[in-house]
């Protein structure tokens, strides 16, 4: 069975997937990790999402993802159940950012303001409005309102699962635990990726 740990991160682990709740935080710790272990940042998103919110093909974000995982360092973060059969097997450790629901909703509301407001571009042309995130079918709210408990209860059972038990586990409840075991992590300097 995997461990589930808050250990620091073996400088042996160079492949990384980062997953939570819409709003946990999955772009920004990942990005923190790649850049600590100078590894290369992979948003799944940004492998789905084309212009004018359209999401690519399952064919394609399949092949997309493949693409990018044969590589033997990255960090990814994404929840996309369409690609975790080709994600978590090359993996080598997942980071599982389980926050409180109203953390995490507090996060997405000042997320989609920032965004609005300093029309941050968001892969290729698109950028967030405020009438569909507050109110539409395809609002990020309504989304992880809807997908929180089902995530709670798909990772809980998948990282006790044995066809992942080669993947080292890491679960943080809080942003105080994350911070606490990025803290532990030594940045790579690049002679030690000789």
């Amino acid at each position: 069975m995997a461990s589930q740990t808050h250990a620091p991160l073996p400088i042996s682990i160079r492949r990384i997937a980062v997953v939570g709740t819409t709003g946990s935080g999955k772009s920004t710790l990942a990005g923190t990790l790649a850049s600590l272990l100078h590894l290369p940042h992979i948003e799944t998103d940004a492998l789905n999402w084309q212009p004018g919110w359209r999401p690519a093909s399952v064919e394609t974000l399949r092949r997309r993802v493949d693409a990018v995982t044969r590589a033997n360092a990255w960090v990814i973060d994404g929840n996309y159940r369409e690609v975790r059969g080709i994600i978590w097997p090359r993996a080598q450790a997942v980071v599982w950012l389980d926050y409180p629901l109203l953390l995490i909703l507090w996060r997405l509301w000042w997320r989609t303001w920032r965004r609005v407001l300093s029309k941050e571009r968001l892969w290729g042309t698109n950028y967030e409005k405020i009438l569909p995130q507050f109110f539409s079918q395809d609002s990020l709210f309504l989304w992880a309102l809807k997908t929180y408990w089902r995530r709670k209860q798909e990772y809980s059972a998948l990282f006790t699962d044995p066809e992942y038990a080669h993947l080292q586990f890491y679960h943080f409840t809080s942003p105080r635990q994350t911070k606490s075991w990025l803290d532990k992590i030594k940045p790579v300097s690049f002679r030690a990726l000789d």
